[in-house]
């Protein structure tokens, strides 16, 4: 199994990361992907990576911290995805929750992470929270990137218009809380092909560990119920959705990619 999306520099790790992962790789989690969230938790995500050959690094600026971005942040975040240790630019999008930065930011941040993205020819990890169509329509309108949209929020009648922009559909252990129906709805439909499982750790912890700081450890509960709605096999799916994994973030995914 792998976990798509985690933030282990998150300071609720700071004292107990290694005990974190080591229960993740007795799970059977092989690898997980750490995002960055501005340039300062970007420089620690590959860190972190360095220091652990089953962890994978992205880099960027999320929408909560849009305002950060200019020409400088965008000259090292692009320096810092040049490390062989990044898989991706992420988590980059748009948040209209309204607890953001004002969105004219948001889509200034967006714009300039997808160029560099595709400057790099580094998939994109996207944060999508109420935003789902303005957000497809800046990448209608931009570069051509390929990338993930994590922890997928819409509904099952999104997931084409996604598709048809080529990306992924990650969930996350919302997927697993008893009025999630929608969010059921919508695993059943994305392809085999296109799926990915995440944390999101240390938020959003699945319902056998809900209240409880979530952890890569918990990704398994996300596995078990995209495995139970889509009524596959758990194996399959799991070794379905590493595949996924692997495909996107390319040669630098792999184990042993140079430090």
């Amino acid at each position: 199994m792998i976990d798509a999306h985690a933030h282990l520099t998150d300071p609720r790790f700071a004292e107990d990361l290694p005990d974190v992962l080591d229960r993740a790789r007795k799970a059977g989690i092989a690898r997980i992907l750490t995002a960055g969230e501005d340039v300062a938790s970007s420089a620690a995500a590959i860190a972190l990576a360095r220091r652990y050959d089953d962890v994978r690094a992205a880099v960027g600026v999320h929408p909560h911290r849009a305002a950060a971005w200019d020409t400088e942040a965008a000259a090292r975040i692009t320096e810092l995805a040049g490390d062989p240790r990044v898989v991706a630019i992420g988590e980059i999008g748009v948040d209209l929750s309204g607890r953001s930065a004002p969105p004219d930011l948001q889509e200034k941040a967006l714009r300039g992470q997808l160029a560099v993205a595709a400057l790099l020819d580094l998939p994109v990890v996207l944060h999508v929270r109420d935003s789902g169509e303005q957000v497809r329509a800046v990448l209608r309108d931009g570069p051509a990137v390929r990338g993930m949209v994590h922890c997928y929020s819409e509904g099952p009648a999104e997931i084409d218009a996604w598709l048809q922009l080529g990306f992924l559909i990650s969930f996350a252990g919302t997927v697993t809380y008893p009025g999630s129906e929608r969010l059921r709805d919508a695993a059943i439909v994305v392809p085999a092909e296109r799926l990915l499982a995440e944390t999101d750790a240390p938020y959003l912890a699945p319902q056998n560990a809900r209240g409880r700081r979530n952890e890569p450890l918990y990704v398994a509960a996300t596995h078990a119920a995209l495995a139970h709605d889509r009524r596959a096999d758990l194996g399959e799916l799991a070794a379905r959705i590493a595949q996924n994994a692997q495909s996107l973030f390319g040669t630098r995914w792999e184990p042993g990619s140079p430090a």
